[in-house]
């Protein structure tokens, strides 16, 4: 959920929500009975749950406009679970899955500490870069994960971003601050994270989602 004046990324611009036209302003324009409400939003593109696409990272990469939707819409599933207090999750921890085609999503539970200062920490887990090699070349099709960053972000990492670099170069698109992740089985679901069609852009908050099979 965005909300007016949330965090997603410490030190990042929150999402301004504002009114352009409220109903009372809008009797003036209408007939009798007929009113609407249009609201305005600022905010930067990295903001809530969000699609990073190949052009975030790689200049001439698929944009929010380029990316096929058979990447971000009803995808095979696999939640793959990272034991408490892991900070990689590395190549080996992702050998007992089957990754191939599907939108592998990675549980941590640092969701839980969204909106507070410890979110944004040098502890958040994340996916090594040799681990992200070994999803592109198994061929993900979608990588998602519920922490601050799906790359190292803290002190020791140096700016560097082989996760992101890896995935997107392969055309995987990555969704970052995945929640509720702990409600899913391990498989036998559809995913979804699907953003607008915005030329030029290369990230957008998503409402992603899970259909569960019967």
């Amino acid at each position: 959920m965005i909300s007016d004046g949330m965090i997603t990324l410490p030190g990042w611009p929150a999402p301004e929500i504002t009114d352009w036209l409220t109903f009372a302003a809008s009797r003036e324009r209408y007939a009798p009975g007929t009113e609407f409400h249009v609201a305005w939003i600022n905010m930067i593109a990295n903001t809530g749950t969000y699609l990073d696409t190949p052009a975030h990272r790689w200049a001439g990469g698929d944009d929010l406009a380029g990316v096929s939707l058979d990447r971000l819409a009803d995808l095979p599933g696999v939640v793959v679970r990272v034991p408490a207090g892991t900070r990689s999750v590395d190549r080996l921890m992702l050998a007992p899955y089957e990754v191939a085609g599907r939108a592998v999503l990675l549980h941590t539970g640092w969701d839980v500490h969204f909106g507070t200062e410890r979110y944004g920490g040098p502890e958040a887990p994340y996916l090594t870069g040799d681990a992200a090699q070994a999803l592109a070349d198994t061929g993900a099709a979608l990588v998602g994960i519920d922490s601050i960053n799906i790359d190292d972000m803290g002190p020791a990492a140096g700016g560097v971003r082989p996760a992101h670099s890896t995935l997107l170069a392969a055309g995987i698109p990555v969704v970052e601050h995945l929640t509720g992740l702990g409600a899913l089985p391990p498989s036998g679901f559809r995913f979804t994270a699907a953003p607008p069609m915005v030329s030029g852009m290369g990230t957008f908050p998503v409402r992603a989602f899970a259909a569960v099979n019967p």
